[in-house]
């Protein structure tokens, strides 16, 4: 494959701190880059260069052909709307992508442009970026906001895609439906691995062993060394210590065994000399850094009270905003301890339910009941409703010293800089105050948690030890995420809104979507079974009707038969 782009030696700084440090590599056509890294690791950075938004220090950035046309889809898709069709073959295009995606031709009326849902926005972009033919995708977190059909279009679509692309995205089952190669940018260098996210996830950890394991060997060495110069050094100054006694009668008469003693010194001396230079040399060759280890990231929640079994139930309810009708007669209960992934295409009306359930919102029909018992905590996908003047710690309101000094713990836990409490929320990236939410809900009682898309903004480490935390969280979780990995790993209950309606289902998202398949498959093949006994009957009467003479009464009973025979192959092939 011919390389499309190449990288060389790039080096970028921002004041005194190196962010890409000698960076190289080549991508070639067809290879699918997913590029990973810590939140402020250099990804960003690395693709503006690319895309010749900003200067390196030092490097080169060469593509080929030199004006490749690249299709690239920034974090923030509100600077790619207004679509204005180019010519007729792009109209089609743009048509055809958005219909797979669920959007309607209307989407694309300025009028409708103006009040877009985050997950709106960004399908028009993608739809408007396929509908260009680029030659180079760069995707900056293409999944945020995604319903999975959306995420399943693009994941078919990515891997369609003749041409090379980099994927900067914390979504691990996109990554590893997608990527061919991950590209990782830790402490401003690029480390690579070929395969998909699962592969670099295990691949790492198996280098960190390794490095943890070559450590100690290399210290267990170091010390041995280290114990021996220690034991000649004492031997040697005992040695020159006997080389030095005498002036009486009796000891100048041991002046042969004071010479003795100088040689056994002086030998002790040169073992000393060996064993040091073999230590330099040991650290010269294979002087092993302790390996980097993740800062654990401590979320700890608790559930400070017992409860019944039933939390909230839902009867018979149903929203709708003029003649908008989002869900209707949908009836489902929820108990407690239960860990319930609310799931639907975009604007299907989770976010509604979400603010009936937090009575910010009301029905239009129906009831819903939740225990006045419980104490509900909630984190929304908006993490730019923090008051910019405010510091985390007046965010926070802490009570008393020992709160701010569990908060200060955590702060620590989470990676963050001592000094971050105290900075307006100005300063922080999207990721910073998600955690600093999170940190919020910790220092509260509660006994639901309501979490709206919680993985957005936040790296890879944070998303899986978020992932560990709340397998050990006792109380009822109910989650609305497109992170397919967090849905799988924790939830066991489903509220599905569909065909306007909200179905409890008792059961993962995993096995909910085999049994569909398999009741797909079945349905399809009982299809096909009804379709090849009509299309036998069809032939059976095709035969007799010729037989017969047209105007007959049997003719017109046998043309009457065909016709109804017909209409019902017709009907379940449009099916």
């Amino acid at each position: 494959m011919k390389t499309v782009i190449q990288v060389k030696d790039i080096r970028k700084s921002y004041r005194e701190r190196d962010i890409l440090k000698d960076v190289s590599f080549d991508i070639r056509h067809g290879e699918k880059i997913g590029l990973v890294g810590l939140n402020g690791a250099g990804k960003t950075t690395l693709i503006n260069i690319l895309l010749n938004l900003k200067e390196p220090d030092n490097g080169s950035v060469t593509m080929w052909p030199p004006d490749v046309k690249i299709g690239y889809l920034p974090q923030s898709t509100d600077n790619m709307l207004y679509v204005e069709y180019e010519n007729i073959h792009f109209e089609e295009k743009l048509l055809e992508s958005s219909k797979k995606l669920g959007l309607q031709k209307e989407i694309f009326t300025i009028e409708k442009q103006t009040v877009l849902s985050g997950g709106e926005k960004l399908k028009m972009s993608l739809a408007k970026i396929w509908s260009e033919s680029p030659e180079v995708l760069i995707l900056d977190e293409p999944t945020n906001h995604l319903d999975m059909q959306g995420v399943n279009w693009l994941v078919e679509e990515v891997n369609e895609f003749g041409g090379a692309a980099i994927i900067i995205s914390h979504d691990r089952y996109f990554l590893d439906q997608t990527a061919t190669k991950i590209f990782e940018l830790e402490a401003g260098q690029l480390n690579v691995f070929d395969g998909n996210y699962s592969f670099y996830h295990d691949e790492k950890q198996r280098i960190l062993e390794h490095q943890k394991w070559e450590y100690e060997k290399q210290k267990r060495k170091v010390e041995m060394i280290e114990n021996q110069i220690t034991t000649l050094k004492n031997w040697s100054a005992k040695a020159h210590r006997e080389a030095g006694k005498g002036g009486s009668s009796a000891e100048n008469r041991q002046l042969g065994l004071r010479e003795f003693e100088r040689k056994k010194a002086k030998k002790k001396d040169n073992q000393i000399k060996s064993k040091i230079k073999r230590l330099n040399l040991e650290l010269a060759e294979r002087d092993m850094k302790k390996p980097k280890e993740e800062k654990p990231v401590s979320f700890q929640f608790e559930s400070a009270h017992k409860r019944g079994k039933r939390i909230l139930e839902a009867k018979d309810i149903k929203k709708q905003f003029g003649n908008r009708v989002l869900f209707q007669d949908s009836n489902f209960f929820i108990k407690y301890g239960e860990r319930v992934g609310l799931l639907g295409a975009n604007g299907s009306g989770k976010t509604t339910f979400l603010n009936v359930l937090l009575e910010k919102e009301a029905l239009t029909k129906g009831s819903l009941w939740v225990s006045d018992s419980i104490k509900i905590a909630y984190l929304s996908q908006d993490v730019n409703d923090l008051a910019n003047e405010q510091t985390p710690l007046q965010y926070l309101m802490l009570e008393n010293r020992q709160q701010e000094t569990l908060a200060r713990t955590m702060i620590a836990n989470m990676g963050f800089e001592r000094d971050i409490l105290d900075k307006q929320m100005t300063q922080l990236s999207l990721g910073e105050r998600t955690r600093i939410k999170l940190i919020g809900m910790i220092l509260k009682e509660y006994d639901v948690l309501i979490l709206d898309e919680p993985t957005n903004h936040l790296d890879l480490p944070s998303r899986e030890e978020l992932e560990r935390t709340l397998c050990h969280y006792t109380g009822t979780l109910l989650i609305v995420s497109h992170d397919r990995y967090l849905i799988e790993k924790l939830c066991t209950k489903l509220l599905m809104i569909d065909n306007n309606k909200i179905n409890q289902i008792d059961m993962g998202l995993r096995e909910y979507e085999e049994r569909r398949e398999f009741n797909n498959n079945e349905v399809a093949n009982q299809t096909k079974e009804e379709i090849t006994l009509i299309e036998t009957k069809i032939a059976e009467l095709l035969g007799k009707i010729s037989l017969l003479k047209s105007g007959t009464d049997e003719y017109k009973q046998v043309d009457e038969e065909l016709i109804v025979y017909m209409n019902l192959k017709r009907n379940l092939t449009m099916e």
